[in-house]
This record gives structure tokens, sequence and C-alpha cells, in this order.
């Protein structure tokens, strides 16, 4: 049975009292609360996402939400997942865990960790609030962060994927609460800004654009596959995980999971906007990209691919040019996809939207060794993805590109999607970045 929980913490500012509840479930925060303050352009903190989330099995443990009020009044929101015990090397990618060597050896039980996180689990964290967050509201919502996961034992804390404007009412706080910052993998957007498809594919740089038309040839060339649009995928849900397993099974990083539960109560609930691109070979499930929609903003969420026919038929690119129709036919302005395979993203036209960690330990001894490492883990880990994507001013080692390791011919790299492919000499690489 969930608990709604209760109040952990009173604050005052200009004597304000405000109080902070302590709510087990997104059930008991009313639903006009959260259209009030969830960000309305981004599909990703639809309030059916946070409850296909707690009707799935996909990483934590458990989900609380943070509200900070003032009387009636709720002035500030914060989504936290519990894990109780999280593998830290898991998640900071294949050098990153040769940066925790050191830990490993000294204190392998460092990287098993009972973890906060604070934001939205599976998209960019956010506080929601009515207007700007105070610098009191933001001391408040810091100071009971530490109170609940001191209750609840979890001795790591996180602030996950903040923009940096959404970090910077909070940093006082959290460099008084010893929190320190970490950059975290940047988020790719597409603005969308011409009228139709073929548009779009005009407006791209001249290798991005012949690259386009290669791949939309190469797909048609294959006369059984069909790509479709569906709205109830409750039937598709087993041939997507089979698909969605083999891209994890290809994973540097596996924080989250998506399982049956989390797919069907989000196929099943009315919102948000979602739809499945689906890539059928007769009636066989080969690919899909799983995209929502809210107000002017779309999310390419999560892909499944069928890897022995992503290649020759560029699977990856067709169900993302599919969901590049479908947001400008919603009338879209941008459209967001996942954290990985930066390469096909950038030439999809993407920008870079970068996003910050702020983490801390409640225990000095903890806090000391995390701080000297794990940013340094991060960043080897966000050095490897971006590639040569990466911004001029980061410092952090690049893979060693002579390592036959760093990019195997039979591996592409994070999410695990095929290379943008050229038909142009010598561009043509089964990997990525």
């Amino acid at each position: 049975m969930k608990r709604e929980g209760a109040g952990v913490g009173v604050g005052a500012g200009r004597g304000v009292a405000r109080r902070v509840d302590v709510l087990r479930s997104i059930d008991f925060l009313p639903r006009s609360v959260w259209r009030e303050l969830a960000p309305p352009d981004d599909p990703m903190w639809s309030r059916a996402v946070f409850e296909a989330m707690e009707s799935g099995a996909i990483g934590p443990d458990g989900y609380a939400y943070l509200v900070v009020r003032s009387g009636p009044r709720t002035e500030a929101v914060l989504p936290l997942s519990l894990f109780r015990n999280l593998r830290l090397d898991d998640v900071v990618g294949p050098d990153g865990r040769q940066l925790l060597t050191p830990v490993r050896k000294m204190a392998p039980r460092l990287l098993r960790v009972p973890m906060l996180f604070c934001g939205n689990f599976l998209g960019q964290g956010h506080v929601l609030t009515a207007g700007p967050l105070t610098d009191e509201v933001g001391r408040v919502l810091v100071d009971a962060v530490l109170r609940f996961a001191r209750t609840e034992r979890l001795g790591t804390v996180v602030f996950k994927d903040f923009a940096p404007a959404g970090l910077n009412p909070l940093r006082g706080a959290l460099s008084s609460a010893g929190f320190f910052p970490a950059r975290s993998m940047p988020d790719t957007e597409l603005t969308l800004s011409a009228a139709t498809f073929d548009k779009y594919i005009e407006q791209l740089p001249a290798k991005p654009r012949r690259n386009a038309r290669s791949n939309l040839r190469k797909f048609a060339a294959h006369p059984g596959l069909r790509m479709e649009t569906v709205e109830d995928f409750r039937p598709l849900v087993p041939q997507m995980l089979g698909l969605y397993r083999q891209v994890m099974e290809r994973a540097d990083q596996r924080l989250d999971v998506l399982d049956a539960g989390f797919l069907t109560a989000l196929a099943a609930s009315p919102g948000p906007d979602r739809r499945l691109v689906a890539c059928f070979d007769g009636e066989r499930l080969v690919a899909f990209l799983l995209c929502l929609f809210s107000g002017s903003g779309a999310t390419g969420a999560r892909i499944g691919l069928d890897y022995p026919l992503a290649h020759d038929a560029r699977l990856y690119h067709n169900v993302h040019y599919a969901a590049i129709r479908l947001a400008l036919d919603a009338g879209c302005r941008h459209i967001r996809f996942a954290q990985t395979a930066y390469t096909p993203k950038v030439e999809l036209g993407c920008r870079l939207v970068e996003q910050s960690y702020a983490m801390t330990h409640l225990r000095p001894l903890p806090r000391a060794l995390l701080r000297r490492l794990l940013p340094a883990a991060l960043a080897a880990a966000r050095t490897q993805a971006l590639g040569p994507h990466l911004p001029a001013r980061a410092t952090a080692r690049p893979p060693n590109r002579a390592d036959p390791k760093a990019c195997p011919e039979s591996d592409p790299r994070p999410d695990q999607e095929p290379a943008q492919e050229s038909d142009q000499k010598g561009a043509a690489s089964p990997c990525p970045e």
C-alpha cells in the first residue's frame, strides 16, 4: 500500500512558515498542482510518465516527492528516486570504471551505494515551481532532501541532469550543504523550423543531406519493410522488449532499464500524447522509437533495434526520421533524443544541451573520496561518449583511438545505435563516435 508520508522540515522566510511534506506516490499530489507546475512543453514531465515509472520496475526501489508549502499554497515540488544498492561502476562507462579502480581496491563497498536521485529520473531535472525559485525555498528544499536521505539511510545524494539555469537558484544552498558539481551527459535537441520533412532535409548541410537521402534510399531498397505509427502499442510490448534488450546488452551505462510494467502503463494512460514509431518486416517488429508529445515539445524517449537488419536498412536513422515527421506534423518546435550516439544526432541537426550533477555524501570521508574520484570518472565517460563533439573547454582524457577496444567494429557506441554512414569515400564507419 502506498503511504502518503509526512512533513520532514519547516523553514521560515520573512516571517512565512514553510512546511515540507513527503509524498510516497504521485497519487497523493493533486493533479491541479502538477498541471500548474510541470513544464508544459516537456513530455517527460507528463504525470503519466511518473505514474508509469511507479508501475514498472525500471531501476529505483521507490519514489517520493518533496512538496514545499506555504500555508495552502504549493511553492515547489521535487521528485525523488531511491536506490538501496546501486552499482556505481555500472553507470560511468568503461573509462570511468578504469578511473574508479582505486576505489574498487580500497573500498569496494563504496561502489555499491544507497543513492537518492533528485529530479526527473528519466528526463531533465527540474524543481517544479510556479515562478522563479527563491533562495529561501532552495535552502528549505536542500535541507529537506538531506533530512530525507538520512531517514532513508541513503548516503549518496545526487541532483541529476539539471540545466545550469536550473541549478543556479540552488547553488548557494547546495554548496553550503557540501554538494560538489560534475558535468553530466548533454541532451540532444533538434529545433524544428521547417514546415515539412522535405524542407527539413533541404535545410541540412551538404554532407548530412546526402547521408540522409542515402539512408532513406537504403531503407526503401528493402521492400518488405514498412514504417507505421501505433497509438496503442500494448500488443507490441513483448516484441519491443526483445529489441530493447538488444540495445541494452550493448550499453556501457545502465542506470534505468524499461520493463513491461512501465511500457504497458504508459500505453494505457490517457496522456501524454504518445505514439510508437514502429518498423515491421512483414508482421515482425524490427525497430521502434517511443515518442512522447506535449505542447510544443516532443521526445524520442527509447529505441529498440534488430541488429542483424539495422545496419543494411538504416533502421536507426529511419525511425528518427519518422519521429521528426511526426513532430513536424504535430506542430512541435523542438524534439529531444537520448543522451548517446552523438554523431548521428548531430548530423540530424541536433544541438547539445549542457547538463550538470550536484552530488554529496552524508558522511565526510566518503564525501571526500567521491569528490576526488567521481567527477573524473564521469568526465571520462562523457569524453568517450561525445568523441569529436566534446566542447573545447572539457579537459578529461579522450579515449585512445589506437586501442581496438575503444571502438570495436562489432559493438556500436552507447545507445548502441548504428553509426551515421555515408556514401562519401572514407567516411563510413560502424562506430557512431
